[in-house]
């Protein structure tokens, strides 16, 4: 309930495989859409983790170009920080995303025509000039 009511009351949910499958499409309501969410599996210290956005593949539309890249850069930031201990490179990336989504350009879920491409090289463009 919490989790709905008060969600900035979370900074990370642990949870298994399953369960935490459940709570991330929940999250996707708060959010507006799954193409802002990243998730990370990690397992023991040291060893690899899984670094993917919440919504997968999105199989029904791969291939053309709409769909939001921010989750998947997002899901890269976690692979920096928590995969290779790189603080400054997944900060430097979590900004340059907050900058887009701040300014644009929009993928279709969130009320704009700009395609994946396009977003994700303006996600670089603001990497680039830092």
């Amino acid at each position: 309930m919490r989790r709905v009511t008060a969600p900035a009351s979370f900074d990370v949910v642990v949870a298994g495989n399953m369960f935490g499958d459940i709570l991330s499409d929940e999250g996707a309501v708060l959010g507006g859409t799954l193409g802002l969410l990243p998730s990370a599996s990690l397992g023991a210290p040291g060893a690899p983790g899984l670094f993917e956005p919440v919504h997968g593949s999105a199989p029904d539309i791969a291939g053309a170009g709409i769909a939001n890249p921010l989750a998947t850069l997002l899901s890269a930031a976690m692979l920096l920080r928590h995969g290779l201990g790189d603080e400054d490179g997944a900060g430097r990336l979590e900004a340059a995303v907050k900058r887009v989504i701040e300014d644009g350009p929009r993928t279709r879920d969130l009320g704009g025509d700009a395609s994946t491409a396009e977003v994700g090289d303006a996600v670089a463009a603001r990497l680039e000039r830092g």
